[in-house]
């Protein structure tokens, strides 16, 4: 049974449009289990009506809405139903002419997608027993794992599959919030050059050009295959060889090459077609029997990479980044989403990760809308086609109606005339209004944070990400190269601190030379451990910040993921020597502040004995809350579950103030909780003493700041913290935001 499951989901993800998917899932059910019939009812869009949309085993032209009766009721109840005489029940219902006939054994698995019901997968024989159990279970863990294709595939076809004639408008695919704002756009799909999957369909410019360019490729693959086979001539047995045989004779084959060309004549571009025709063909070998041929799946697979990899070099890698580029992928990094020019960029859907990734981080800081995890948008299909992001609520709206699009319009333009609004407003010092000053300082990496009208806002650097120069070179820079960026990043506030975080790499910040391989790289080898482990790469860059201090002596070095005295210990003494060693060459550099970042929870309870040994703490909430609640901040299944907002992570961060002020340090945070304003008022109540933020929020934390008092937020702060989940301490923030006039920074708009 594991086998035959494995298959069908695989053959199911393969397959293209809504009704390819349900025919083979029904085909494939009945086959498995022996049973009369097997069908697939779906909710249809925007009704509460249950429509059978696929069955193998009634009669041909069967049509039937089934809003009452047993299929309803496994709807109604979201958990099986299963009968051994179906008729004998009060629920059941035969429809005239649906072709139904008196099944007696009946089991209906509801087909359920992040709690939302899709539909039933029903199966019915003539005879009356009663299912086993062994078949309840398969068809709960089917429906299961078919749910997220099922829902991309349905979307598929509203977008105009083969299925459905009129292409429709107006489409949501909800996500999770990523990055607040509005963006409307074009949708520009990327994706990894080898990933044969990923190739989003795409119009060509010139259809008797496109279909030049793939025969071109292919005669350059089979000249490739033609010369390493002859490479090998002696040095491999004959029938090691035949594999390059097999690839010879597969590109030879009129249907697979002539397929492709058919799809471009279509109006695809070559590696769209590419990508619609291999999988096709591995789908076939994937339902072999023999297990040989099945095997040959993984030929096709490679072969069409070969293939993809000689189209890409003709000019199409890089995607045209249009005006107002809605920029989509399964996986953005940091180096995909600096590509596109920023005057250019108006939004960002990830189908991975969550609203605290890395890249939705980065978005955050650049004032890009985005929405993260969106697993159900069929990201091969919306290349080009218009897109409106609402990173506010996570929802993507898919070839928006008039109306739509007008009212999103209004409302992106009053959160500029907003944020235009409060430029004035973040040049004034942050003071609340029973006078206490609290320093509002910005996180950096990217150039554009260095400019003079950041500079005029912020009180400094909280906190600058070291890690981000080295993610852009394809080695670790030197210690030469690491100061003169230091320096440039220390003058930007000579007359301010600058925090300079020491590397912090692993978990999504990946370096290409540095590969870390790990079934849980967020547990795993990462951060400070990384640097103690690597005292040549750790010292270096110590040196090196100790170098571009000596012009401005603003220095702040701040100790990443660090979990007990032993790292702290090795940290500081490695930061002597670095000193020590300069010294003795005869270079005097000022000593720099150094903190710790309490991220781990275990330095949630060492905070005091930290802080005695060091100038500040510095909270990264975005690890914390993930660490403390056990939810990767990447896994788009569980982001639902993480909340900076959460009653414990304002246990944490209580306990963490009070152990930093009862050794005498102050406590700032410069993880994402700062940057979002109902939860910077928590942080403000619970008395951390400054702040970090993303440049984009500065604006909007600074007059949060202004219009609260210290003593309001504590008490707001005291009130959330009797609270048991992070719901009600969001609405609780959110009504206290909106009581003050600052309604605006709940929702979109000005009002």
């Amino acid at each position: 049974m594991l086998f035959t499951l494995r298959r069908i989901v695989q053959e199911a993800t393969q397959a293209e449009g809504l009704t390819n998917v349900l025919d083979l899932i029904v085909q494939r059910v009945h086959d498995a289990l022996g049973v009369d019939v097997s069908s697939i009812y779906l909710l249809r869009p925007r009704s509460e009506q249950l429509t059978l949309r696929a069955s193998f085993g009634l009669p041909e032209g069967a049509h039937l809405q089934q809003y009452e009766g047993l299929v309803a009721l496994a709807a109604e109840r979201a958990e099986p139903v299963l009968l051994a005489d179906a008729t004998s029940h009060s629920r059941y219902q035969r429809f005239p002419g649906s072709g139904e006939k008196p099944y007696r054994s009946f089991l209906g698995v509801p087909i359920l997608h992040r709690r939302h019901l899709l539909g039933v997968l029903v199966v019915q024989s003539f005879d009356q027993h009663l299912f086993q159990e062994d078949h309840v279970a398969f068809l709960v863990t089917l429906a299961a794992q078919l749910a997220g294709v099922i829902s991309s595939a349905e979307i598929s076809g509203e977008l105009g599959g083969d299925e459905i004639h009129d292409v429709c408008r107006n489409i949501l695919v909800s996500g999770i919030p990523g990055s607040p704002g509005v963006g409307i756009g074009n949708a520009v799909v990327i994706f990894p050059d080898t990933e044969l999957a990923a190739v989003p369909d795409r119009k060509p410019d010139s259809i008797d050009d496109e279909i030049a360019l793939f025969r071109e490729a292919v005669a350059r693959v089979e000249a490739d295959l033609q010369r390493i086979k002859e490479q090998l001539a002696g040095k491999l047995p004959s029938e090691d060889r035949a594999l390059f045989d097999a690839y010879l004779m597969m590109l030879s084959s009129s249907s697979l090459i002539d397929g492709a060309v058919e799809r471009i004549r279509g109006g695809n571009w070559a590696p769209g077609a590419l990508r619609a025709t291999f999988l096709e063909y591995q789908r076939y070998f994937d339902e072999m029997e023999d297990d040989y041929l099945r095997e040959r799946a993984t030929d096709i697979q490679d072969l069409g990479r070969r293939i993809l990899e000689q189209l890409l070099t003709d000019g199409q890698k890089r995607p045209q980044y249009v005006d107002n580029t809605i920029l989509v992928g399964r996986d953005i990094s940091a180096s995909q989403l600096a590509e596109v020019p920023t005057e250019k960029l108006a939004g960002l859907i990830c189908t991975s990760g969550s609203g605290s990734s890395h890249v939705a981080i980065l978005a955050r800081a650049l004032g890009v809308p985005a929405v993260m995890g969106a697993t159900d948008l069929p990201v091969s299909r919306i290349d080009g086609i218009e897109v409106v992001v609402d990173g506010y609520q996570g929802a993507i709206y898919l070839r928006p109606e008039k109306s739509v699009r007008s009212e999103f319009e209004r409302l992106a333009q009053e959160e500029s005339e907003l944020t235009q609004g409060l430029w004035s407003e973040a040049r004034q010092p942050a003071i609340t209004l029973d006078g206490d000053t609290i320093p509002v300082y910005i996180n950096s990496g990217l150039k554009s944070d260095l400019m003079p009208a950041q500079r005029s806002m912020a009180d400094g650097i909280g906190l600058y990400r070291t890690e981000l120069p080295f993610m852009a070179r394809e080695r670790f820079p030197g210690e030469v190269e690491q100061a003169a960026i230091y320096e440039r990043v220390l003058r930007s506030f000579p007359d301010h601190p600058v925090t300079l975080r020491t590397l912090d790499v692993g978990g999504d910040k990946p370096l290409s030379y540095f590969p870390i391989e790990e079934d849980n790289p967020f547990l795993g080898y990462r951060g400070i451990r990384i640097s103690l482990d690597h005292p040549e790469i750790f010292l270096s860059q110590l040196r090196a910040m100790l170098l571009a201090s000596r012009a401005t002596a603003n220095l702040n070095i701040l100790f990443p993921m660090i979990g007990s005295m032993a790292e702290l210990d090795d940290s500081l003494a490695l930061l002597d020597r670095a000193q020590l060693e300069l010294t003795e060459e005869g270079v005097e550099v000022p000593v720099p502040r150094v903190g710790v970042m309490i991220e781990v929870p275990s330095a949630v309870y060492l905070a005091e004995h930290l802080a005695r040994k060091v100038d500040f703490l510095s909270i990264g909430t975005n690890d914390l809350v993930q660490y403390l609640l056990a939810v990767d901040r990447n896994n788009t299944r569980v982001a639902d579950l993480y909340h900076d907002d959460h009653p414990a992570v304002l246990c944490a961060i209580e306990a963490i103030v009070d152990g930093g002020h009862r050794a005498g340090r102050p406590v700032s945070v410069c993880g994402e909780m700062a940057s979002d304003p109902a939860s910077m008022l928590l942080l403000l109540g619970a008395g951390v003493d400054s702040l970090s933020v993303s440049v984009a929020a500065l604006p909007r934390i600074k007059w949060v700041i202004r219009s609260f008092s210290r003593e309001r937020a504590a008490e707001i702060f005291a009130e959330a913290r009797e609270l048991l989940d992070p719901f009600s301490v969001r609405s609780l923030l959110n009504s206290a935001l909106i009581d003050a006039g600052l309604g605006a920074l709940v929702r979109a708009g000005k009002h």
